[in-house]
């Protein structure tokens, strides 16, 4: 997998322990590239450690029902137990405080516990899914399915799509994109990441937007 200017091959290339950046709704995917606005002290000091260091950053949605591993009874709450790792691609200062940031999606992760650290920011041990570092070739995905329950979902809101470069994009960005643009919730996302494979993912979409259409 290559993301920015670095590629992961093994398991050697992923840190042991990541920084984890809590995000209700986002979902970050292998491949993918995800834009952030980073204006928290402590997130802006976790972004100058990691462009001092490795460049990742481990995208993670807070638990979904306060059953998942986390800081209990504190001021922070659980994590879910598996996010997606992406390393910093884009960096640029706004002169008011802010940073804005692109991740480039590297692989899932499961969170194997919090570590106990004193920076302001949280961190995590993490066990790599080493899987994702392979690039999917995306030929088992129905992408006529696909491309029908995104054109129904778009007719029911009125909307339109640059149909050219959606033809042009291959199954793999596809199938990724479409599932971080989603208009779902927490649950559904963490679903789509959470998805086994790149055929699962797709299935999920579409069965998640026929549900949502048929509503």
């Amino acid at each position: 997998m290559r993301a920015g200017n670095f590629s992961y091959v093994n398991a050697s290339d992923i840190p042991e322990t990541v920084a984890v950046f809590a995000l209700s709704g986002a979902l970050l995917l292998p491949g993918g590239q995800m834009p952030l606005n980073i204006f928290e002290p402590r997130y802006l000091a976790m972004i100058d450690h990691a462009l001092a260091t490795n460049r990742l950053i481990g995208m993670i949605q807070p638990a979904l029902d306060g059953s998942e591993g986390g800081k209990e009874g504190g001021k922070e709450g659980g994590l879910c137990k598996v996010g997606c790792l992406g390393r910093i691609s884009s960096f640029s200062e706004t002169g008011d405080g802010r940073y804005h940031i692109t991740l480039a999606g590297v692989c899932r992760y499961r969170i194997v516990e919090e570590a106990a650290v004193k920076t302001p920011w949280r961190q995590a041990h993490i066990a790599p899914f080493l899987n994702d570092l392979e690039t999917p070739n995306g030929k088992d995905v129905d992408r006529d399915s696909l491309l029908k329950a995104f054109k129904s979902f778009l007719e029911a809101n009125s909307m339109d799509a640059d149909w050219e470069s959606v033809n042009r994009a291959d199954n793999v960005m596809l199938v990724n994109a479409l599932s971080m643009m989603s208009p779902y919730g927490p649950a559904e996302k963490q679903a789509l990441l959470e998805a086994a494979d790149l055929k699962a993912r797709a299935e999920t979409l579409v069965a998640l937007t026929e549900i949502m259409l048929a509503r």
